[in-house]
């Protein structure tokens, strides 16, 4: 309450003043508690309290309001300050009733009295001050109440400048609240008619209120285009000295011509030839200022300025029918794609993205594609890496594929991880909508596969199978180009399901060379057979059993195969059935039976590739389809590619989406900390929410919220991705998968600061009690991690035994020339090496009844933390890496799940059985393991997690 000086409330002043001077929390409550008791006893007791007393008391209860204690008395007299005649006594009413007054008070009949009074008064300061007032409030009584004195007031010729300017204000915010209390037919016209008038802060506000009104009816409001034409051709023509109260640092009225520039993107390109010209004129003028050299040095200026250039181009392009300024708006945003400011770059970028589109602008983009790829290597935001993707996506047609392809796929190797899955599916589009050799189509696939095959989609590699199956002239190379593929050392799980059902389909096209004979074929591929998951498996065995068929030579080594332990017997369903099912088969089969059962596949049906509707609706309203160049104009045409897509089971069960955020389990615990979307430029899982780049520089700093580090360790327990530790400086984030007793993840470390990281140095440690249980490899990273940049370290795990602890994460590192250290707990627990193991009723309570010792068995009953959700509570568990048997208690309340820990050199068999008692709010918890350190292990992590 700065004002309480000047305004001679010398008692307001001393009581902030004793607030400020509170040594604690209580002596500020004590002090107010008395100033209220103070206050409340003048207001009862004093009837001739004038309206310098009423404003002093009710400046303190606002005062006291925003300390965050809250008043349940004043308002009578505040809504009394509300008839002085006094500016300042009538300004205190209306913030007290704007901030303190509940909409559904009794209060309101009189408040709305009282402000339909100031409306119609002759003194504007008081219409204003009641304008205000609507707008703070903006309830539904407030809009029904002013419904037409607002609009009258707004068009009036009565109305003085400065009351219609917060007219139109008021009335845009009502409308934004309750759409339906704007009036049509009669006001529309008078309300279009704001764009002539002669002061320009009523044509700035018409103009936002005449753009949301256009949103809703643009028919009725069509009018408006040839005004906004007038208008703004008025402010381009003239100087800023023309407009000397609205120029902005040289540029006259930027604001106002955005204004109007977003407007007319509402309609097409007018149909009138004058206004058509007219506008072309503008926007050749703002395209010529352009390329003036600045009037001034300023930031402000360049603000300015290219705010209105890129308005401009945008309505260009949004017409999208005068090819010159389709081609002069390509070359000026190429001037910007190596300007030293960020944010330049970045528009220029997503702006030529839409040019791209274009068949006007479509060469004239190209002519830039060397600068989008140097864009794309050394660019330091990765937000504007991310446009230059898109970029080089949108330009690409036949003439560039092979080119802008191979580039992708070089930078694919040291791209971001928040961008890859995006990058792998228009990698995936443009080798397939563009392939003239589908041999170049299949050694793109393998490479998306080898180089990031954590982000290739099932429907990637799905559809590399359908074109093979479809087109008998690449399915030799493809099976020979596989086979060299698999030969790896480390060779990516996607790769082995290509392989698998490609070379059991079309592997006797390369059986006739020795170094690809039949044996040699299935020896690489069943090497890779325990390291894959049982999804791999299962296909793998439908590989050998078509093997079988293809090379009856190696029939026993196959039938070996399915007759181990580990699959005959398999605590996987889907695998004990398939091992038993082609073992039968191959024995009992006659060759014509097993040739007619086991033939190859059929050509897939012609769909649609879904992979453009996944890109599309991973990044909805962002995705820009490659222009088709018409083949006349680079020679013949292209084999048009296969359009096929065979539905998956999430497809055929309705879920579509195959595909997630490589980190959007990090972006999630962002959202649900903070209640919004908090976006962090060059941290984990960074994306852009607006139309500027969020450089990280050294005035440009985006803080995400801080998470506990020991709540997200807890979270890490169901779930393999997801941030780990995040303050002001650094987000950790973790990214992990597990097969039997084996592990792999990885750590990603952002640098959230406009400084660079030095001596950064992560190390992990196993306690002396957890190095014989548990191995842990770690790579090493660089020991500078620059300013918005992100390191990446991978970790390899084996669980050789059970065990209790955690692995410890220590990171240091120099920030700003100041020490800083980190110790935490890294979430690797031993359910990370359970497999799912599903059985039914019969076996579960048979494997339950034997393991009911009292060493084997740890139970707890413990009271409900969190509401008891049922789908939840399912969801929890089967994140925790046991498999939920449905159907099989005889309570449908309670939960039974299974599963089999995985260490190096035994398997142990775990059981859950969770009681809910929804009454009393309460669970029991029984967990049984063949080993009685793990059903403890096991109860203590899920123990407070319900």
């Amino acid at each position: 309450m700065p004002a309480a000086r000047g305004d001679g409330m010398r008692g307001l002043a001393v009581f902030i003043s004793d607030i400020r001077n509170c040594k604690s929390k209580e002596a500020e409550i004590k002090r107010i508690n008395k100033e209220l008791a103070n206050i409340r006893s003048k207001f009862k007791g004093d009837k001739t309290l004038d309206g310098y007393q009423k404003k002093k008391y009710v400046c303190k209860l606002l005062f006291i309001f925003l300390l965050g204690h809250d008043i349940d008395f004043g308002h009578m007299e505040a809504v009394n300050l509300l008839s002085s005649n006094k500016y300042t006594e009538k300004q205190i009413g209306y913030l007290f009733i704007s901030v303190l007054v509940n909409t559904n008070s009794d209060l309101i009949r009189l408040i709305i009295q009282s402000i339909k009074n100031d409306l119609t008064s002759r003194n504007p300061v008081h219409v204003n001050l009641a304008l205000q007032c609507i707008a703070n409030i903006g309830s539904k009584d407030m809009a029904e109440s002013f419904s037409t004195d607002i609009p009258r007031l707004l068009v009036s010729g009565e109305t003085i400048d400065v009351v219609k300017q917060s007219a139109a204000l008021c009335l845009l915010r009502l409308f934004r609240t309750h759409p339906e209390i704007i009036p049509s037919g009669e006001w529309t016209s008078r309300i279009i008619h704001l764009l002539n008038d002669q002061h320009m802060g009523v044509v700035t506000a018409a103009s936002s209120l005449i753009e949301a009104l256009v949103k809703r009816s643009p028919d009725e409001y069509k009018g408006c285009v040839s005004l906004a034409v007038s208008r703004l051709s008025r402010i381009v023509t003239s100087s800023y000295t023309d407009l000397q109260d609205y120029t902005y640092y040289f540029v006259p009225a930027p604001w106002l011509s955005v204004k109007l520039l977003r407007l007319l993107q509402n309609y097409p390109p007018p149909e009138d030839p004058g206004v058509r010209g007219r506008l072309n004129e503008c926007l050749e003028t703002i395209l010529n200022k352009a390329q003036e050299p600045p009037k001034s040095k300023k930031v402000q200026h360049s603000n300015a300025k290219n705010a209105v250039l890129f308005e401009a181009i945008s309505l260009i392009i949004h017409s999208d029918s005068e090819p010159n300024l389709l081609v002069r708006a390509c070359n000026q945003l190429g001037q910007f794609l190596s300007h030293r400011e960020t944010n330049l770059r970045y528009l220029a970028l997503e702006s030529m993205c839409l040019l791209a589109t274009s068949e006007f602008s479509h060469e004239a983009v190209k002519k830039h594609q060397e600068t989008v790829i140097n864009a794309l290597k050394t660019e330091r935001d990765v937000s504007v890496r991310q446009r230059a993707v898109d970029l080089l996506y949108a330009m690409c047609d036949r003439s560039n594929a092979e080119e802008i392809v191979q580039e992708m796929l070089n930078y694919l190797e040291t791209a971001d991880y928040s961008i890859r899955e995006e990058m792998v599916l228009k990698v995936a589009i443009l080798a397939e909508k563009y392939a003239t050799d589908y041999s170049w189509y299949v050694d793109v696939i393998l490479n998306l596969i080898r180089i990031a095959g954590d982000h290739v989609s099932e429907e990637v590699w799905y559809r590399v199978i359908q074109i093979v199956v479809n087109r008998e002239d690449v399915q030799g190379y493809a099976a020979k180009t596989v086979f060299e593929a698999l030969q790896a050392p480390a060779c990516h799980e996607n790769m082995v399901k290509v392989g698998g059902y490609i070379l059991g389909e079309f592997g006797n096209l390369i059986a006739g060379d020795s170094r690809s004979s039949p044996s040699v074929q299935f020896r690489l591929l069943h090497s890779k057979y325990h390291l894959c998951s049982v999804a791999t498996r299962a296909l793998l065995l439908s590989t050998y059993i078509k093997f079988v068929n293809l090379f009856p030579e190696i029939k026993t080594q196959i039938q070996d195969v399915f007759r181990q332990d580990s699959n005959i017997r398999s605590a996987d369903a889907e695998l004990q059935q398939r091992a038993s099912e082609y073992l039968k088969l191959s024995v009992v089969a006659s060759t014509d039976v097993l040739a007619t059962v086991l033939e190859e596949m059929p050509p897939f049906p012609e769909r649609d590739s879904s992979i453009l509707a996944i890109l599309k609706k991973k990044k909805p309203g962002r995705v820009v389809e490659p222009l088709d160049v018409p083949a006349g104009k680079e020679g013949a045409p292209a084999p048009t590619p296969p359009t096929i897509s065979a539905p998956t089971a999430q497809q055929q069960n309705g879920q579509t989406d195959l595909l997630v955020d490589v980190l959007g389990d990090i972006y999630t615990a962002s959202q649900s900390q903070s209640g919004s979307a908090t976006t962090n430029v060059g941290s984990i899982g960074a994306s852009l929410g607006g139309k500027t780049a969020n450089s990280l520089t050294q005035n440009n700093l985006i803080s995400a919220p801080i998470l506990e580090p020991v709540d997200n360790l807890k979270k890490l327990v169901f779930k393999n991705n997801g941030v780990l530790f995040e303050n002001d400086l650094l987000q950790i984030g973790v990214k992990a998968e597990y097969r039997v007793n084996l592990g792999r993840m990885t750590l990603f470390y952002g640098n959230k600061t406009a400084f660079p990281m030095l001596g950064f140095t992560p190390s992990i440690h196993c306690g002396s009690d957890l190095a014989p249980k548990l191995s842990v490899q770690v790579k090493p990273v660089d020991s500078t991690v620059e300013a918005g940049a992100q390191a990446q370290q991978l970790v390899n795990i084996e669980c050789i035994e059970d065990f209790i602890e955690y692995p410890n994460l220590v990171v240091t590192f120099l920030y700003n020339n100041v020490q800083q250290k980190l110790n935490l707990k890294l979430p690797v627990t031993i359910n990370k090496f359970f497999e799912a193991s599903d059985m039914n009723g019969e076996t579960f309570f048979a494997r339950w009844k034997n393991l009911g010792g009292a060493q084997q068995e740890t139970q707890r009953i413990f009271k409900a933390t969190q509401p008891m959700d049922t789908s939840a509570t399912g969801s929890k568990l089967s994140g925790f890496g046991m498999h939920l048997l449905k159907g099989i208690d005889p309570n449908p309340d309670n939960f039974v799940c299974a599963a089999i820990l995985h260490t190096r050199s035994q398997q142990i068999g775990c059981l859950l059985r969770l009681e809910p008692n929804k009454q009393a709010q309460m669970y029991r918890l029984t967990i049984r393991a063949s080993k009685e350190s793990v059903s403890k292990q096991t109860s203590e992590l899920l123990g407070d997690s319900f």
